[in-house]
């Protein structure tokens, strides 16, 4: 499949790549009350784009949603699924069962999980409630590989009764979109290669830094100074 934008082929920085994608969401936007958008990143390169998108259109407000991807034994870069709480779990059945993951590994993987979801809204967004009902969420992530965290976070979103679902994302492999789309109302991409051709996110970016959690901790008091 043809890429959505065949003038782009990697983007230089999250910052460009945010840029392209606001482009983008402007057009699907256009009809939109501005009161009723907000903009949600997933940390921690996801936040360097959310913020960038809502720093340069109208949202009401900005914010962050806290996935954790769930590894396979012996390899936790490889995601099997991926949680938000206890009650909002997506598991990749197909993994699952390609690498018969046991059902106590998982649990134990998920509790793993739970806390270090538990850490971060502390470090992140102490006492805080989130303002999604009747919103047009707009969920941003740096790239989807898998598509795990952003599948779960769009369940748990949905709880929520938004308005409407826009998943943005700068590139994500065929498949991974297909999937996405079956969450959310709209998916926002620049980029969509073969997964044939898909290793990471990182091979479509020139600089793709890690993001440390103080990076994200400074955007988050600048949204909300003490």
């Amino acid at each position: 499949m043809p890429t959505e934008n065949n003038s782009v082929t990697r983007f230089k920085d999250r910052e460009h790549a945010a840029e392209l994608l606001i482009s983008k969401l402007n057009n699907e936007l256009k009809d939109e009350n501005p009161k009723e958008i907000v903009v949600f990143g997933i940390p921690r390169g996801g936040v360097i784009l959310a913020y960038t998108i809502y720093k340069n259109r109208s949202a009401i407000y900005f914010d962050i949603v806290i996935p954790r991807k769930l590894g396979a034994p012996n390899n936790k870069e490889l995601g099997i699924g991926a949680i938000m709480d206890k009650d909002t779990v997506y598991l990749n059945e197909y993994v699952v069962k390609a690498l018969r993951v046991p059902q106590d590994y998982i649990e134990t993987e998920k509790l793993s999980q739970i806390r270090e979801i538990g850490r971060r809204n502390l470090l992140y967004r102490p006492k805080k409630e989130y303002n999604i009902r009747n919103k047009t969420v707009i969920l941003v992530d740096d790239g989807a590989a898998t598509g795990a965290t952003l599948v779960v976070s769009a369940r748990w979103i949905r709880k929520s009764k938004p308005k409407k679902i826009i998943i943005a994302i700068p590139v994500a492999p065929n498949e991974t979109v297909e999937l996405l789309k079956n969450e959310v109302d709209q998916v926002v991409t620049i980029l969509i290669p073969p997964t044939s051709n898909f290793t990471s996110v990182a091979q479509f970016y020139d600089n793709f830094e890690e993001i440390t959690d103080d990076k994200v901790v400074k955007i988050m008091k600048e949204m909300n100074p003490m």
